[in-house]
């Protein structure tokens, strides 16, 4: 288990990580979402040991990671740490040498994940001289070549086409039902939403919701989308404890709920405004939930 526990970190009078705290757990993939520069890739960097932190620690397995356990760990960060002029293969195998595996063992890693991301064929070219998307395959094969522990991703799907997005999808769920903690930041909302078992949304350096992508799609009030053809503009206004949340054109409307409203009432109100096609309890998407808690 990875726990990042209290992580404080100032540069200046500007404070970047303020108390964040959260766990990636065996067998789980965490996403780790906010907006540019809200901290994402500063608790990253820490967690490698790139950074120091000015209070708090990350710990793995129940111990700080020091540099012994960093050799443990499949690092793969946003701007690509790659030596452009070395051969995929050459460099896929040194990288495994440096954290500790055998000429051998380094080799045939190599061949494994080479094979495993569809640059087989790749092996003998220069880095520089793949596209973007081949070279973040050969980042990702980098984190994974010595057989980590965990896996900390900053941003592993950037650039990818969708073929190679269900590459690596499918990579990251197979190494965590393997029993490796798996943690990713991304902007791609629908895709953490799809792939995570669990989500962190950090705004402006602090943790402001954790969880269940199910849970916290179901926090906050209840919604109800309805699609009445033919209700005028504003059918709902006046409906006590109801708030629209996005009247969305061709009669169909988005209401919050407050917890004494009876959702019968809106269908009511709703019939009696137009003719009732579409009456159902609304989840936010991550997408959504994100907008809500970054406006909060």
């Amino acid at each position: 288990m990875l726990e990042i526990d209290g992580l404080w970190k100032n540069y200046g009078e500007v404070v970047a990580l303020r108390d964040v705290t959260f766990t990636v757990r065996a067998g789980e993939i965490f996403g780790f979402v906010g907006s540019n520069g809200a901290g994402k890739s500063t608790t990253m960097r820490i967690v490698l040991g790139v950074l120091s932190a000015d209070a708090g620690e990350a710990r793995l397995n129940g111990r700080p990671i020091d540099f012994a356990t960093r050799k443990t760990v499949g690092y793969m960060p946003e701007a690509r740490g790659l030596y452009p002029k070395m051969k995929v293969a050459d460099q896929l195998v040194f990288l495994a040498e440096l954290h500790g595996m055998s000429r051998a063992d380094a080799t045939a890693s190599m061949e494994r994940w080479t094979k495993r991301l569809g640059l087989d064929d790749k092996r003998s070219r220069e880095v520089q001289e793949l596209s973007l998307g081949n070279q973040q395959r050969v980042q990702l094969a980098a984190a994974l070549v010595h057989d980590p522990v965990v896996l900390v991703l900053d941003e592993p799907f950037s650039g990818l086409d969708p073929v190679a997005v269900d590459v690596m999808s499918e990579v990251l769920r197979e190494k965590a039902d393997s029993g490796v903690p798996v943690i990713f930041s991304s902007h791609q909302l629908d895709l953490v939403e799809r792939l995570c078992d669990r989500v962190g949304i950090i705004v402006r350096g602090e943790m402001r919701a954790v969880g269940a992508v199910g849970e916290l799609r179901s926090r906050g009030k209840r919604q109800l989308a309805v699609t009445a053809e033919g209700a005028p503009a504003g059918w709902a206004d006046e409906i006590a404890g109801v708030r629209v949340l996005s009247p969305n054109g061709h009669g169909g409307t988005l209401l919050e709920l407050d917890d004494h409203v009876d959702d019968q009432v809106v269908l009511q109100k709703a019939l009696a405004s137009g003719s009732v096609r579409h009456f159902a309890a609304h989840r936010p998407t991550l997408t959504e939930l994100f907008r809500e808690v970054v406006s909060e």
